[in-house]
C-alpha cells in the first residue's frame, strides 16, 4: 500500500516524536521518501547531503535538487563536499568504501553538532537482500548474513521493510519527484551487478526472491542472537583475562569458531587463526602476530598481548653509567670490593679480574649456555628459564650480560655465572643493577 512508508515508521518505533533527527538525503527516491514521510509525520528533522564529486554535473544536479527540496519542506540542509577519489587512493580502498567511510563520519559529526538523537538513512528491504547476497559472495560469518540491521548505534533505518517499488508508489501518491543516479544503472560496481544481473536471474527461479532473502535475513538475525549468546558463554569458559586455556578450548563443540570470534576482532585473519588452532595440538612454543596484537602459544595456554617490538639489544656497556632499554634500566658501577654483597636478584656483583671487558648487554640466543652460581656444570639458558616457570613472552625478551669472550656472566634479574663470582681474593668488582 502507498501508505506503508509512513505506517512502518510509526509502527516500528525506531524514532521518537520530539527527538531531533538528522536525515541523510541523496536525492534518490528512497531518501526523498524518508524525508517527506518524516515531515508529514511531524518529526523534527534536519538533513545532510554528501557531494562526493564522482559524477561531474550529475553530482551538482543532486546537490541542487536536495537544496530545493529542503527549502520547500522547510528543512535545514547541511551540505558536505568530499574529494572521494583522492581519499580512496590515500587509504588504498575502493571508491565505494571511501564514500561510505566519508559519509558516516560526516553524519556523526553533524549529528553531534546539531544535537540530534538519531541519524536516519533510507536503506530499504531490497538493499538488505542485496547486502545478504553481497556478503555471501565475498565470504562472511553468520553476522554478515543478517542483511542490514534496522538500528546500529545512532544509525536508524526506518524504511527497512519497505520495497523499492512501494517507495516509488508512495512518492507518486505524494506528488514528489526524485533524481536517479546514473551509476546505479551500470554494472561498474559490485552491488549494481547483483541488482541488475544476478537478482533478475534468481527471480527466474523464484519470482519472490527478494521477499525470500529478506525473510532469510530475519531468521539468520534471530539465529545470530542465539549464536552470539552461546559464543559469549564459551569464551567465559575458556578465557581468563588475556589467556586462553587450550585444553578447555579443545573440549568445546567448535573450538576453531570460538577462537575466530576471540581473535578476528584483534586483526588476525582466517589463515592465521587456522595456524594458531593447529598449534594447540602440538608441543612447543610459537608466536603469531597481527598488526597490533600477538598470540603466544606457551604450553597449554594462548597468551594474547599487545604486539611489542623490543628489537634485538646488543649494547656495549660503559665502565660507569646507565643504559635504558625498552625492558628496563641497567646501571653499571665499578668499585673496590668491601665485603658488602647485596642479595637481591636484580643486582649482580662480579669479580672484574675474572671478566674479559668490555661487557655487552644482549638478548638470549638459541643454544646459549652458562654456569649458574650455586650449581655444578653448565646449563642451557632456555632450560634454566623453563625451570624458573618463565612464559614464552618472558623468554623472548630475556636479557643477558656477556663478556668480550662471549661468555654469559649474568642472566639479567636472575642469576650470575659461577665463573665470575666474588671470593675472598676479589679486589675489584663491577656492580650491575637492573630496574625493570
Amino acid at each position: 500500500m502507498i501508505y506503508k512508508v509512513e505506517r512502518y515508521i510509526d509502527e516500528h518505533g525506531l524514532l521518537k516524536q520530539g527527538e531531533k533527527v538528522l536525515v541523510a538525503i541523496s536525492g534518490g527516491a528512497d531518501s526523498v521518501a524518508l524525508l517527506v514521510a518524516l515531515r508529514k509525520l511531524g518529526y523534527d528533522c534536519e538533513a545532510i547531503h554528501c557531494n562526493f564529486h564522482l559524477r561531474a554535473e550529475e553530482s551538482d544536479r543532486d546537490e541542487l535538487f536536495t537544496k530545493e527540496l529542503c527549502e520547500r519542506l522547510g528543512v535545514t540542509l547541511h551540505i558536505v563536499h568530499f574529494d572521494t577519489k583522492a581519499y580512496a587512493v590515500k587509504r588504498g580502498i575502493s571508491i565505494e568504501m571511501a564514500a561510505r567511510e566519508q559519509r558516516y563520519v560526516a553524519f556523526e559529526e553533524h549529528r553531534k553538532a546539531i544535537g540530534a538523537q538519531a541519524i536516519a538513512v533510507a536503506h530499504h528491504r531490497d538493499d538488505s537482500a542485496e547486502t545478504l547476497l553481497l556478503n555471501l559472495t565475498r565470504g562472511t560469518g553468520i553476522k554478515g548474513l543478517r542483511g542490514i540491521q534496522p538500528k546500529n548505534g545512532n544509525i536508524v533505518r526506518p524504511l527497512l521493510c519497505v520495497r523499492r517499488d512501494e517507495i516509488v508508489d508512495y512518492l507518486k501518491w505524494r506528488g514528489e519527484s526524485y533524481v536517479t543516479d546514473s551509476t546505479n544503472l551500470t554494472c561498474d560496481y559490485t552491488r549494481n551487478k547483483l541488482r541488475l544481473e544476478v537478482i533478475p536471474k534468481l527471480a527466474e527461479i523464484n519470482p519472490s526472491i527478494l521477499d525470500t532473502l529478506s525473510a532469510t535475513a530475519q531468521r539468520v538475525s534471530e539465529a545470530e542472537r542465539i549464536y552470539r549468546h552461546a559464543i559469549e558463554e564459551a569464551i567465559e569458559r575458556v578465557k581468563q583475562g588475556n589467556e586462553i586455556n587450550t585444553t578447555a578450548l579443545l573440549k568445546e563443540i567448535a573450538p576453531s569458531t570460538i577462537l575466530h570470534e576471540i581473535l578476528s576482532p584483534l586483526g588476525f585473519n582466517s589463515a592465521q587463526i587456522e595456524d594458531i588452532s593447529r598449534s594447540m595440538e602440538n608441543e612447543g612454543a610459537k608466536q603469531f602476530h597481527a598488526t597490533d596484537w600477538s598470540v603466544i602459544k606457551d604450553r597449554e595456554t594462548l597468551i594474547i598481548a599487545p604486539r611489542q617490538d623490543f628489537g634485538q639489544q646488543n649494547i656495549v656497556l660503559p665502565t660507569e653509567g646507565t643504559i635504558e632499554t625498552p625492558q628496563g634500566v641497567l646501571t653499571i658501577t665499578f668499585a673496590d670490593f668491601d665485603d658488602n654483597i647485596p642479595r637481591e636478584r636484580n643486582i649482580a656483583c662480579l669479580d672484574v679480574e675474572k671478566l674479559r671487558l668490555p661487557l655487552t648487554l644482549r638478548n638470549t640466543h638459541e643454544g646459549d649456555r652458562f654456569a649458574p652460581f650455586g650449581m655444578h656444570g653448565t646449563k642451557l639458558v632456555s632450560d634454566y628459564l623453563t625451570d624458573r616457570k618463565k612464559s614464552f613472552i618472558e623468554k623472548q625478551v630475556q636479557l643477558v650480560v656477556v663478556d668480550a669472550g662471549g661468555e654469559i656472566v649474568w642472566i639479567v634479574d636472575e642469576r650470575p655465572s659461577a665463573r665470575c663470582c666474588i671470593t675472598e681474593k676479589t679486589r675489584r668488582i663491577v656492580r650491575l643493577e637492573w630496574k625493570g
